[in-house]
């Protein structure tokens, strides 16, 4: 079946024959699927990497680094290029770059080229989501948005948690270029679907405002770089985490400025007014802090403290996945009975909960506990993800979608990125606390009120003996350090409880339309 010409966003769904919904859904899918999926599947080669390109430990992280900083940059400009080139021209130059410089990365000889290769990776990857976001909902009609939106969730959520397990097989079974090559197959295949069943969109000449990008660019580089340099510069003792702080609240500043006496500013100001769409912005950061941030402290939980391998921490990890399609599939079909909002205060109660559960883990507890708070935490996510997604869309006129779309997920992104870095920061300092805290109790000062004679016993142990005791108090103590963040994560999740209400419940918005030119 050929692919039909759709003037106008928001009018697809009208166009669009099952059968063609179906594969242009499984295009998008494949694409979303495989760029998120490379947010995550690169960690547990990186060491690997490392010996190949002779990198060192701190350079090797621009691995990662530069992927996030250039989709980070690249997200805002989404909504403008789609309606400069088209969706279907803008999702097809999206899949391929992202396919041809994952291929670039495979066959990298060094680290200068691995850095730039990541780096258009990030480029490209990152018009993918917010673009297949869009489409899901313009081939879909309004009764069916919600539906739309778990199956797009899934990939989001489940992404993450499946990258670990998918990079630590191919790097444990073949080398750690298949992290990158694994992605080829999916992408010729996203290509072929999307060039033949993707329909056109209108375009739209619109003026872009490069001076208010250069801003957000620069603030959004900025604070991307001193979240991820922070732990290993130091933070805010390091002259570089200071320049990198200052020019994130200098560039975000002045482009708050020019967005409001602008006469075209990069964003239309009339999308913030929306009040759905405003609070969704905040939630789904909070919702990036949640998801990413848990995945960053639990698999090295797992490997170093409890001793699971790099599979067998991806396992248990897993089951947060499952509850997350369970839900997400429950909210598709619940959103006809029941308030979004409360959907989502229910989803909100689930993380704290699993939170709350993740506060209690000990150092001699099987892995139920670990398994079950896993569910728990996937059924939470996708109680918010699909219901939050749904109302922020709801209201808002159709033409703003793609640029709505790149909004949420790069407040998402950011979410995480400070999360990751807040819980990364607050597990050393506290890992230094408790090992403070610990060791005092092990001196002769503490010990003779217990018993006379073990000061004398101690003083007899080996430099070996010594060694162990001081490995099992880190390890105690790093356990301390994981109960307190995960406890600091179930505050912040029951905090942002009462903001449900400044939701509202979604009425579907026609939009002026968008021309062709």
């Amino acid at each position: 079946m050929a692919s039909a010409a759709l003037p106008n966003p928001g009018t697809a769904a009208s166009h669009i024959g099952g059968f063609e919904r179906g594969m242009i859904t499984v295009a998008v899918m494949l694409g979303t699927l495989m760029q998120v999926l490379d947010t995550t599947i690169a960690n547990v080669a990186l060491p690997h990497m490392q010996t190949s390109l002779g990198a060192t430990p701190e350079s090797i992280t621009w691995v990662l680094t530069s992927y996030i900083v250039a989709s980070a940059i690249a997200i805002p400009i989404t909504g403008w290029l789609s309606e400069r080139v088209g969706r279907k021209g803008l999702f097809l130059f999206a899949v391929i770059g992202f396919t041809v410089t994952s291929l670039l990365c495979a066959i990298a000889q060094n680290m200068p080229e691995m850095v730039i290769f990541r780096a258009a990776q990030g480029i490209s990857g990152a018009f993918l989501v917010p673009l297949a976001q869009s489409v899901m909902l313009d081939i879909n009609p309004p009764e069916r948005h919600a539906k739309a939106m778990a199956m797009f969730g899934g990939g989001i959520m489940i992404g993450p948690i499946l990258g670990p397990v998918l990079g630590g097989w191919l790097t444990d079974s073949f080398n750690w270029r298949w992290v990158f090559l694994v992605n080829l197959p999916v992408g010729v295949i996203a290509t072929v679907m999307a060039l033949r069943y993707l329909p056109e969109t209108g375009t739209m000449k619109r003026r872009f405002d490069l001076f208010g990008f250069a801003l957000l660019a620069l603030a959004v580089g900025a604070l991307q770089l001193m979240l991820d340099r922070g732990e290993t510069a130091g933070w805010f003792d390091s002259t570089e985490i200071w320049i990198e702080g200052g020019i994130a609240v200098a560039a975000a500043w002045m482009f708050g400025v020019h967005m409001m006496t602008a006469k075209r500013p990069i964003f239309e100001p009339h999308m913030f007014a929306d009040r759905n769409l405003a609070t969704a912005l905040f939630f789904m950061a909070v919702t990036g802090v949640l998801l990413l941030a848990g995945l960053a402290l639990l698999p090295p939980l797992l490997q170093r403290l409890f001793g699971y391998s790099v599979l067998q921490s991806g396992f248990l990890t897993a089951p947060r996945g499952v509850g997350t399609l369970i839900s997400m599939v429950l909210a598709g079909k619940l959103l006809d009975r029941i308030d979004a909002r409360v959907l989502i205060f229910a989803g909100i109660s689930l993380m704290g909960i699993s939170l709350w559960q993740m506060s209690g883990f000990t150092l001699d507890m099987d892995s139920r506990p670990i398994i079950v708070s896993g569910v728990v935490q996937g059924l939470g996510l996708g109680l918010i993800f699909v219901p939050l997604n749904t109302l922020a869309f709801g209201t808002l006129a159709p033409h703003y979608r793609t640029t709505a779309a790149s909004l949420l997920n790069l407040s998402r992104n950011l979410g995480g990125s400070i999360g990751i870095s807040m819980v990364t920061m607050l597990l050393a300092r506290n890992i230094q606390i408790s090992h403070a805290d610990l060791s005092q109790h092990m001196t002769e000062a503490t010990i003779p009120p217990v018993d006379p004679g073990i000061a004398a016993r101690f003083s007899n142990i080996s430099d070996a003996g010594l060694a162990m005791i001081d490995a099992e108090i880190n390890r105690q103590a790093a356990m301390i350090a994981y109960i307190d963040d995960f406890h600091v994560m179930m505050l912040v999740t029951f905090a942002v409880l009462p903001l449900v209400f400044l939701l509202r419940k979604a009425k579907p918005h026609a939009g002026p339309p968008v021309m062709a030119d």
